[in-house]
């Protein structure tokens, strides 16, 4: 109980990333990922993946230190969201 979910970094998400903010968009999520490289010169997690509208009652935010990280976490937010993708 009250534990996080564990993210999946073998699941292979980065490779998919593209496909899956092209399926939110086609949901009517706006979605992006970014790196930003201050963050990543601090050692800090770098990757940040945002989305918001369509299904989502309220915009979501995930960031990592990796693609795969960050991605997991989005997808699990997406999942607890309501937004079951397809990945």
């Amino acid at each position: 109980m009250g534990r996080r979910p564990k993210v999946d970094l073998d699941s292979g998400v980065e490779d998919a990333t593209l496909l899956i903010l092209e399926w939110l968009g086609e949901q009517g999520v706006g979605a992006m990922i970014r790196v930003d490289a201050e963050r990543m010169r601090e050692g800090r997690p770098a990757w940040t993946f945002a989305a918001g509208g369509g299904p989502l009652s309220e915009g979501m935010r995930a960031d990592g230190s990796s693609v795969a990280e960050c991605m997991g976490r989005a997808l699990l937010k997406l999942r607890q969201a309501g937004l079951i993708v397809p990945f």
